[in-house]
């Protein structure tokens, strides 16, 4: 099947549900029926979903670019994808960052909106992460992982993870994926107001808001994308985020890196790899993934064409993520 003619489905549309029977499982349509159709129960084998996985959901269609999702032991979302968008991902993984960086103007809009706004509902709640995600590429988190593994993200941060010691000043401290811990430092007046008073309502959680009862809720990951996806148009991510801001981050070490006119691979690599590592402990990957899921491959290219040295001049994010969307544009078209 081309993947021109997938369709693009979700785990909230009706599906196939995995029941446990005896030591095997059953498997169980929409409409409360046994599946015993033999080419959907060959799909299904063949989706290799582990045994272990819990709250397992199946697309009734064979041409869904979203297979099956489940929960694995520790809590964290797992998903099977169709053959081909999975190869269609991979040559286009990174064509995403040129669409988030076009969107960032109206997501931006919506966020200054609803700071704006009074009290502290929902929205100025959740525009509040996002402003704080896109200062510092910081994981979304997880709530599970978090009671699991006591590791965290921006929406299962606790209060006691923060320090307030100024008026403008946040210093947010926790431990994030496989252990490493993350420093966060906020300085914008407004959002450390905020950020304060979210900390002094009732709770552990620090990122709440007031329903329209004056219930204190917490936000979570899933409000956070469906946040993005809201005000961008498009089917983002948290992780968008992040790549772009490790891409970002990358052509912003590389223009302020001379490249040697004599420089031989090896020492070009060299230099390479000392940005990615710097890259990758600002985002707590390892070097080896954030080079290959996080930071577009054209920086690196363009660095070594030598075409980054004019942005040594540039001042200010608005500029750099100008220029960085110019160079995007000329790579991904």
């Amino acid at each position: 099947m081309g993947e021109n003619r997938l369709r693009h489905v979700h785990d909230r549309q009706p599906g196939i549900v995995r029941l446990r029977a005896g030591k095997g499982f059953r498997y169980v349509d929409a409409d409360g029926a046994t599946v015993r159709d033999r080419q959907t129960l060959q799909r299904i084998r063949q989706l290799a979903i582990p045994p272990a996985y819990k709250d397992v959901w199946i697309c009734a269609s064979a041409d869904g670019h979203l297979q099956a999702t489940g929960r694995d032991a520790r809590g964290r979302k797992q998903y099977r994808y169709h053959p081909d968008w999975v190869r269609r991902r991979g040559t286009d993984k990174f064509d995403r960052i040129l669409a988030f960086g076009k969107a960032l103007p109206a997501l931006r809009r919506q966020v200054r909106r609803h700071l704006a706004l009074s009290g502290l509902p929902r929205e100025k709640v959740l525009a509040l992460v996002v402003s704080v995600m896109g200062r510092t590429y910081a994981r979304v988190g997880n709530a599970a992982y978090a009671r699991s593994n006591r590791s965290y993200g921006l929406t299962t941060l606790r209060t006691r993870h923060v320090r307030l010691p100024a008026k403008r000043v946040a210093q947010i401290r926790f431990a994030g994926k496989s252990g490493r811990v993350h420093v966060l430092h906020i300085d914008d007046a407004r959002l450390v107001g905020l950020i304060r008073r979210c900390h002094d309502l009732p709770g552990k959680m620090l990122f709440q808001y007031l329903d329209d009862d004056g219930q204190v809720r917490p936000v979570d990951s899933g409000d956070i994308n469906a946040y993005l996806r809201q005000a961008t148009g498009d089917a983002f991510s948290a992780k968008d985020f992040r790549t772009w801001g490790a891409t970002l981050t990358a052509l912003m070490e590389l223009a302020r890196l001379p490249l040697p006119a004599d420089a031989s691979a090896t020492h070009c690599t060299a230099m390479q790899n000392q940005v990615v590592a710097s890259v990758a402990a600002t985002l707590g990957n390892t070097p080896a993934v954030c080079r290959a899921s996080y930071i577009d491959p054209c920086v690196f290219d363009a660095w070594r064409a030598g075409r980054l040295e004019p942005l040594r001049a540039l001042r200010g994010i608005r500029q750099l993520e100008a220029a960085a969307l110019r160079l995007l544009r000329a790579c991904h078209r």
